[in-house]
């Protein structure tokens, strides 16, 4: 797909090395229909590697899309350096008063703290408010899941004692829904938290449906009834190597980190991991712009 971002942002390179169609802005004003406009919520302290990660899945569709990288007003990132966050970020403030056809708020590294302890939670809210009258369809990722189903529906996170980390396999509970279309019965994404969703008041909250979830780490997408909001708990946006890339981080920390599951072959560090869930990553975000296509205004206004 042509995919439009600033000509100088770092992911291009990688992109168009990957084959990936990426259209300047000067070629995008040359043809004549609306692009979708998908704005990311990018909370990851990883920015550019999520960045990379992102605008490579929403490639894979025909649709030409228009993405905005936003960043908060309220918090200021450890890990990126200013110089990137002003040159290719718009803070919130600046876009509050446009209209989206999507939205992706990511994951972020602070689910040890209550969520009203996240020193950027007032404004996180406030997005996610904002969401409700100014974007079609918005895709909550790990901890930005679990923030939308606190922040919307009152459902809130259960701490755990030993971090999930692995690739699990996950059944399709759902397949009556265009979100999931082409997906096999059984599929594989990994997972990277320390928390999780309260599995008992999620299914008892008639306003949400469980898409897919698995026997060993719990629920892994939801939706809520109208398709507004898409809760994916897993990481399906990962690289090959970055479980391998956390988990050595940790283990410099911590000597006791315990290996991501069904990762390594052989639970052996020598062995390259296989990707596994690649396919149905794109088949999830292709058939979320779908689902955002088909039900946006061609006005967005």
């Amino acid at each position: 797909m042509p995919i439009k971002i600033p000509n100088e942002l770092p992911a291009r390179s990688q992109l168009e090395a990957e084959n990936i169609f990426v259209m300047t802005e000067l070629r995008a004003t040359t043809q004549d229909i609306r692009p979708l406009k998908i704005a990311i919520l990018n909370l990851m302290p990883t920015k550019m590697t999520t960045e990379t990660q992102l605008l490579r899945l929403l490639s894979n569709t025909p649709l030409q899309i228009d993405v905005e990288l936003i960043r908060l007003d309220t918090h200021a990132s450890k890990n990126t350096s200013k110089e990137h966050l002003l040159t290719f970020y718009q803070s919130f403030s600046d876009v509050k008063d446009q209209r989206f056809d999507g939205l992706i708020i990511t994951g972020a590294p602070v689910e040890h703290l209550d969520f009203e302890e996240v020193d950027y939670w007032d404004e996180l809210c406030e997005i996610m408010d904002w969401s409700k009258t100014n974007v079609t369809s918005t895709l909550h990722i790990c901890w930005g899941a679990q923030a939308a189903m606190y922040h919307h529906h009152g459902i809130g996170k259960v701490s755990l004692a030993q971090k999930i980390s692995g690739v699990f396999a996950h059944e399709v509970v759902s397949n009556h829904t265009m979100l999931l279309w082409g997906f096999d019965s059984t599929f594989f994404a990994p997972h990277s938290r320390w928390a999780s969703v309260d599995e008992a008041a999620l299914r008892e909250c008639a306003a949400l449906d469980v898409l897919a979830t698995s026997s060993e780490v719990g629920t892994h997408i939801a939706q809520s009834k109208q398709g507004r909001n898409l809760f994916v708990f897993g990481h399906m946006e990962y690289d090959a190597d970055t479980l391998a890339d956390e988990y050595h981080r940790d283990r410099a920390k911590d000597p006791d980190t315990q290996m991501p599951e069904h990762y390594f072959p052989d639970d052996n560090l020598r062995n390259p991991p296989a990707v596994t869930w690649r396919a149905h990553a794109n088949l999830l975000f292709s058939n979320w712009i779908n689902f955002v296509y088909q039900e946006t205004p061609y006005d967005i206004a």
